[in-house]
């Protein structure tokens, strides 16, 4: 730890508040991999001494980070660093693909598949009939074993046949890909909300916690929606990022 508290500097004089710099700090060596997953940190009062702060000033540098979903409180072990947040860029793959690329070991339980009639929302994104046939799937999505999101699909009943096997295996991408259907473009909107008490159990978060919400409309040749989506993720251990340029 003595290490550590070589590598955090605290400006006295600056009008930063003194957790906040600590936790800046600390967020930086645990994103850079300085602090892997899994690391302990000494305890508030050991840390408040060794940083020259008062115990609920260091409470609330460590707080903030819990919040951020950066380090966990475990009873009988302390404070730990968590595994990494998911970054996920913006484009159009499929979250198994993109934790797959990163090794994180994506895994799925899938939740229910059934063939459903249309609600108003996803005919009018699949661009067919209320009421219509779809298939409807929910699967829990798992990166190292920890769940992180939440994933709604609908499909046009006669787009191809798909198996809950095929869905744990392989991302959907993967398999309409394989089934020769071409995903050329996407319509997506970011959000976020409360999630309900189900979701919250589902996704390993305390009750009352927010949610990003994604959905995302797929269109394959000729501008044929082939896939709505409707997506739940963890905050605390995911995020969206973009690149944007200057014209």
């Amino acid at each position: 730890m003595e290490s550590i508290t070589r590598l955090i500097s605290i400006d006295r004089s600056s009008p930063v508040p003194l957790y906040f710099q600590v936790a800046q700090q600390l967020q930086r060596l645990i994103e850079t991999g300085t602090l892997a997953p899994g690391t302990r940190l000494e305890n508030e009062i050991a840390l408040a001494d060794k940083f020259g702060l008062s115990r609920p000033t260091m409470r609330q540098a460590i707080q903030h980070l819990v919040d951020k979903g950066l380090l966990a409180r475990k009873r009988g072990v302390g404070t730990q660093v968590v595994n990494n947040r998911v970054r996920r860029q913006i484009e159009l793959t499929s979250l198994f693909e993109d934790l797959k690329r990163d090794g994180r070991r994506p895994r799925t339980d899938v939740l229910s598949m059934q063939t459903v009639p249309a609600s108003d929302e996803v005919a009018a994104a699949l661009g067919i009939e209320p009421g219509a046939p779809t298939m409807a799937m929910r699967r829990l999505r798992y990166a190292d074993d920890e769940p992180i999101a939440l994933l709604q699909n609908h499909l046009p009943a006669d787009l191809l046949t798909l198996t809950e096997d095929d869905l744990t295996e392989r991302g959907l991408y993967e398999l309409l890909k394989r089934a020769g259907i071409s995903l050329r473009t996407a319509r997506q909107n970011i959000g976020a909300r409360r999630a309900s008490a189900a979701e919250a159990r589902l996704l390993g978060e305390g009750r009352s916690v927010t949610l990003l919400t994604m959905e995302r409309t797929v269109q394959g040749d000729a501008g044929r929606p082939v896939e709505f989506g409707s997506h739940l993720y963890r905050a605390s251990r995911y995020s969206f990022e973009m690149t944007l340029t200057a014209h």
